[in-house]
């Protein structure tokens, strides 16, 4: 079984049209592991690769809990048996669709409807595998930059590894690395009708997907797992 040096719980996408048109926007499918070529969209103002080049390494996803460590004396057939029994007791979470939005500097794709399942799900899943979960060193603790979060965001940091969880979780899935404001104008522009056909209405969590960081950085699907609550 492979070794990664970091794992995370994300969503992604069940194989089909939206796994296949992302995976081709961003270059990089982590269910084969391998790059894959860009599609040509006409109208952009720069080279897909050049737009993706920041979110290319983990894939078309959605974080669920962001990436950790193992813990001491936890390896990955174990975190897979947490995740699994995990995913035995949730619920899919089901949304009205996806829509595209400019989230800071870049875009993504953010649920549209009643918030509130997908809030549940997020808070289960952090805090449900905690125990697995190797406390941060002061190098990542660091790179979260503490100083420019709330109160309430170091607190969660501290808590869990993580700033944005809990009421603070904010689902999404990104398209782009960091973009001026008229060239996210101009993407966004055409991002939208071209991804149109092929996006969820309903959009459905139905999986908890565990994801493991290669040596080089990248971000691969170790294993699915059905909600099945």
């Amino acid at each position: 079984m492979r070794e990664f040096r970091r794992y995370a719980i994300y969503y992604a996408p069940r194989a089909g049209a939206v796994a296949d048109a992302t995976a081709g926007w961003l270059g990089w499918d982590p269910v084969q592991g391998e790059a894959v070529a860009h599609p040509a969209v006409s109208g952009l103002p720069a080279a897909v690769a050049d737009l993706t080049a920041e979110p290319r390494k983990y894939g078309f996803h959605g974080t669920i809990k962001a990436p950790f460590r193992l813990a001491d004396g936890i390896d990955l057939a174990m975190l897979e048996v947490g995740v699994a029994d995990l995913a035995r007791h949730l619920r899919p979470v089901v949304m009205d669709g996806l829509s595209l939005r400019r989230l800071g500097r870049f875009l993504a794709l953010v649920p549209e409807g009643d918030e509130a399942d997908l809030l549940h799900l997020g808070a289960e899943v952090v805090s449900r595998l905690e125990p697995l979960r190797a406390a941060l060193s002061p190098a990542e603790l660091a790179k979260r930059d503490p100083a420019r979060l709330s109160q309430r965001q170091r607190d969660l940091l501290g808590l869990w590894g993580y700033p944005y969880v809990m009421e603070e979780f904010r689902f999404h899935l990104t398209l782009t690395g960091p973009l001026e404001d008229a060239v996210a104008v101009a993407v966004a522009s055409v991002l939208d009708g071209w991804l149109a056909p092929v996006l969820p209405r309903p959009f459905v969590i139905e999986d908890l997907c565990l994801f493991g960081e290669d040596g080089e950085g990248r971000f691969h699907l170790v294993s699915r797992h059905a909600l099945a609550g």
